[in-house]
């Protein structure tokens, strides 16, 4: 007898995330299970330096307050909380919500899953951690668990682990873990999914969007949804582009499963429900991801507001007389952010503001004697000289770097509600045609399409490049989503047409060379494009420009969540049947 499907929302897709969500997510309808995904390479960082001040930290304390409030709420509906709030340490975490509950007199069987933690892990290593499956999630809910807390699992883990638990799912069921990791992948970043960061969020009220839920089947398809009243919108658009987040290449490795992206089918299922199908999975590979983090150094800045007229003269003062105090620091970044108008009617708009970030091994030469420096000038700069803060103290920065480690060398476990402790066994990699899963020859035929130069004109079989037609100059989102994000030091940008018609010229026109082009940051820069044709996407990786990733603070954008919003501004030749029909002001003809 096939069992019914499994309804599994998500109350939480950072830290720091909104409060509320927990308890939204257990009264807004039926749920069996309730995730919530809190970490992140900066999070570990975090976390990190949590531990130094003590070794009973190092994990999601918010979780825990907000377990005060919705412990019972889950005990009195039966529902299932499974979260990587553990962080650094899921122990201290489990031993923390077991003395919730009974100081609430709540009978909740509290597990946790650990083995991810790597230290000591090399020299200078603040955190190491594995990048865990969801099978040790899986082993402590059929152990009764009510409560799941983690490390650090694969976010998607925290739905594939519920689903394999709730069907009954072996290591080998490939398609439908791999379905589930799609649905997990859709959930783990909480609203992102109903509306929240969408490229055309102006159709929409996303003032504050629900969280999501999806119902998943025993075959692995599922349907991606929200409570019934909660705000946002869950649409076909939505949820492709919460697939192409901070995703690389069409195969997703997982520790459980590789789910072939370009394999997944979304159709509109009725309002704000959108189904996922024909997912298919590939045998996991060999080996596990380790997140490594690093204190990088010591790091300050100053932003001067320069005003009005003799911009770029001014800027160009400022950096002359500070050129020999910056002289030892390692590093020295100015950038001039033309934020001025000309002829301006508030002052505000009428300045440009320029930065200057250093960085340095020593807290010494960037410290406060280096801010209070550029503060001395003052009285004797430019005219309108001031900045936006008083001088401050240097501050760590950290870096995140990570790398490849046998799966059968970590010793993932499953501490279950009565305190025994589940190995989880590693399956090895299977042989497939053309090498064992997740080696180099693994996976036959083209993956990806590598720069600097263009793609192929089509793959996957698509049809000849049409006649040239009529275009006009546009920005590339009148007729393109994007979004965009980080995975360590390189950046994501997910690009997705809403038409056949518009994915033709897409897939035909926003090649290697025209994306460096329309992004001239990334002309340096190894760039990958990767063809989604069931998706009408295309992903495109850009390595190494996030340096050592969002902890470094690299960039102003340091995890790459606004380049596809560039990359959207950007103008070039749309043919004109694509554009949307120009409006009509009110009043005229």
């Amino acid at each position: 007898m096939t069992r019914r499907p499994l309804r599994i929302g998500n109350a939480s897709g950072f830290y720091g995330d909104r409060f509320d969500a927990l308890r939204e997510m257990l009264t807004g309808g039926p749920l069996d299970v309730v995730t919530g995904d809190y970490l992140a390479e900066l999070t570990m960082l975090i976390l990190g330096r949590d531990r130094l001040k003590s070794p009973e930290l190092g994990y999601a304390k918010t979780f825990l307050r907000q377990l005060e409030e919705s412990l019972g709420l889950a005990h009195e509906r039966g529902v299932r909380i499974v979260a990587n709030a553990g962080g650094l340490n899921p122990t201290g975490l489990a031993d923390a919500v077991r003395a919730l509950a009974a100081k609430l007199s709540l009978p909740i069987a509290v597990a946790h899953v650990e083995g991810d933690d790597l230290m000591p892990y090399g020299e200078g290593a603040l955190t190491a951690n594995a990048y865990l499956g969801g099978a040790g999630i899986t082993a402590c809910l059929r152990a009764g668990a009510d409560v799941v807390v983690t490390g650090r699992v694969t976010d998607a883990a925290l739905v594939s682990g519920a689903a394999a638990w709730w069907f009954d799912w072996h290591p080998d069921d490939h398609d439908r873990l791999a379905g589930a990791v799609v649905a997990g992948h859709v959930l783990e970043c909480g609203t992102q999914a109903t509306g929240g960061n969408y490229a055309f969020f102006t159709r929409h009220d996303v003032s504050r969007p629900g969280f999501p839920l999806a119902e998943v089947s025993a075959d692995g398809s599922s349907v991606i949804t929200k409570h019934p009243g909660t705000g946002g919108v869950v649409s076909v658009g939505t949820v492709t582009a919460q697939l192409l987040y901070e995703t690389q290449g069409v195969r997703y490795l997982g520790p459980d499963v590789t789910a072939r992206l370009d394999t997944v089918r979304l159709a509109d299922a009725g309002p704000d429900r959108v189904a996922v199908s024909g997912v298919r999975g590939e045998a996991p590979p060999g080996t596990l991801k380790v997140g490594v983090t690093r204190i990088g150094g010591w790091r300050n800045e100053v932003v001067f507001v320069l005003t009005g007229l003799d911009i770029e003269a001014k800027a160009a003062l400022v950096k002359e007389q500070l050129a020999p105090l910056l002289s030892p620091v390692a590093s020295v970044a100015w950038t001039l952010s033309r934020t001025d108008h000309e002829d301006a009617d508030t002052e505000e708009t009428a300045s440009a503001l320029l930065r200057l970030v250093v960085r340095d091994p020593s807290p010494d030469r960037v410290g406060r004697a280096l801010t209070s420096a550029a503060i001395e000038l003052a009285l004797a700069s430019y005219p309108g000289f001031h900045v936006t803060s008083p001088p401050g103290a240097a501050q760590p920065y950290g870096t995140f770097a990570s790398s490849l480690i046998p799966a059968a060398a970590v010793p993932h476990t499953a501490v279950l509600p009565d305190g025994s402790r589940h190995g989880i066994g590693t399956q090895p990699p299977r042989p497939v045609e053309g090498g064992m899963a997740g080696g180099p020859t693994a996976f036959p035929g083209p993956a990806r399409e590598p720069g600097p130069g263009p793609g192929p004109a089509r793959e996957l079989g698509a049809d000849p490049a049409p006649e040239p037609t009529p275009t006009r100059r546009a920005p590339l989102g009148a007729v393109a989503g994007a979004r965009s994000g980080d995975k360590g030091g390189d950046a994501n940008v997910g690009v997705w047409a809403e038409s056949d018609e518009a994915w033709d010229w897409l897939h035909a026109t926003l090649t290697v060379d025209a994306f460096k082009a329309l992004l001239p940051e990334t002309a340096p820069l190894e760039v990958t494009r990767h063809v989604l044709a069931n998706l009408r996407s295309l992903n495109f990786t850009v390595t190494g420009i996030l340096g050592a990733g969002v902890a470094s603070g690299h960039r102003f954008d340091p995890q790459a969540k606004a380049l596809g919003e560039w990359l959207r501004s950007r103008h070039l030749d749309v043919p004109v049947h694509l554009l949307p029909e120009p409006t009509t002001p009110e009043g005229t003809s």
